[in-house]
């Protein structure tokens, strides 16, 4: 289960902030004053290293930039074997937890902090309330969040192909 060590509203140097805001993908195309407004939803949360910050199969409802530190994306086999999938640092402009504000539904995969980590949390009620006063900045984040998991989509889709290829022709050479 995630393990929660702090929990506080941004709201002091957001000019400072908002600026370092530009450098994660999904927030790039917003202005300095959308970020402002959507400063005032973010959660500043701190993470001891080997903390789980998501786990596969629980429900999600948070989504996390990573300002500082490294996690590991850690999936499953079918015979319940974790294996790390991606590794992400807080210098890359890295978030995770995307489709918690699309759905929440299930988390796809665990996300344990590989050191101390320091991320904003955004949770899927208070964007809904943010989407209704600020639509405008709701469409840009829900399509710089949708074209993210577009590229993932495609780039799985062309794993399994490429698993399915090796697959078929193991089978014929035997």
């Amino acid at each position: 289960m995630s393990v929660i060590k702090e929990n506080q509203k941004i709201t002091e140097n957001v000019s400072i902030r908002t600026s370092g805001l530009k450098s994660f993908p999904l927030l790039a195309g917003l202005s300095d004053e959308d970020l402002s407004a959507l400063m005032q939803i973010l959660h500043e949360m701190k993470f001891q290293e080997g903390t789980e910050i998501l786990t596969e199969g629980e429900e999600g409802s948070l989504m996390f930039l990573l300002l500082e530190g490294e996690v590991d994306v850690i999936k499953k086999t079918p015979y319940g074997d974790p294996y790390v999938t991606a590794s992400l640092k807080g210098s890359d402009g890295c978030s995770f937890g995307e489709m918690a504000l699309i759905d929440r539904g299930t988390r796809s995969a665990t996300v344990r902090a590989r050191t101390d980590c320091r991320v904003l949390s955004l949770n899927y009620e208070e964007f809904q309330t943010f989407c209704r006063e600020y639509p405008k900045i709701g469409l840009e984040l829900l399509m710089s969040i949708s074209i993210t998991l577009v590229r993932n989509l495609r780039k799985e889709n062309e794993n399994l192909r490429l698993v399915y290829q090796a697959l078929i022709e193991e089978i014929e050479n035997e």
